[in-house]
């Protein structure tokens, strides 16, 4: 075999490797050479040659069909894919199965700052409130323009409302 000819051959099991992968379902040597010939300009002896020793190399699968050969993507990624993903759903079950993810003692401190940030919240809107009224006794104008003038935002504006205690 020439210089030109290995190189060939060894450029097309790349292509024809590719190929296969890309269109990933079977096809028989005749089938690959009449899809390839046109764009590559690959002999038919060289796509035979190239189908044969990828799958001796163990990169494609071949089957035998009657007479015919039928070679197609060796899918070794879905194996992978496979145990990923059961790994993912032995982890879930062990998620799911945790039933006590917070500790009584967690949650009770939760609950107590929780009702202090409620208790703060109401002593500062009182507390904001009763200045705002002092300030109004003397103000020409009403409430919502003096809030306007001033820039303050209230709760009400943006339908926040204080959650129960």
């Amino acid at each position: 075999m020439s210089k030109g000819r290995s190189e060939a051959a060894a450029g097309a099991s790349g292509i024809l490797l590719k190929y296969l992968q890309e269109q990933n379902r079977p096809y028989s040597a005749q089938d690959v050479f009449g899809n390839l010939q046109r764009e590559h300009g690959l002999g038919k002896t060289a796509v035979v040659k190239a189908l044969e020793q990828l799958a001796q190399q163990g990169k494609i699968k071949e089957k035998m069909y009657g007479k015919q050969k039928i070679y197609f993507a060796d899918q070794k990624e879905i194996q992978e894919l496979k145990k990923e993903c059961a790994g993912y759903r032995e982890r879930l079950k062990n998620i799911k199965a945790a039933t006590n993810h917070v500790t009584p003692e967690e949650k009770e401190q939760v609950y107590k700052e929780r009702q202090r940030y409620h208790k703060e919240w109401r002593r500062r809107k009182r507390m904001a409130t009763e200045l705002s009224d002092a300030i109004l006794e003397g103000y020409p104008k009403s409430k919502k323009q003096f809030f306007e003038e001033v820039g303050i935002e209230t709760d009400e504006d943006h339908n926040v409302k204080l959650p129960d205690p």
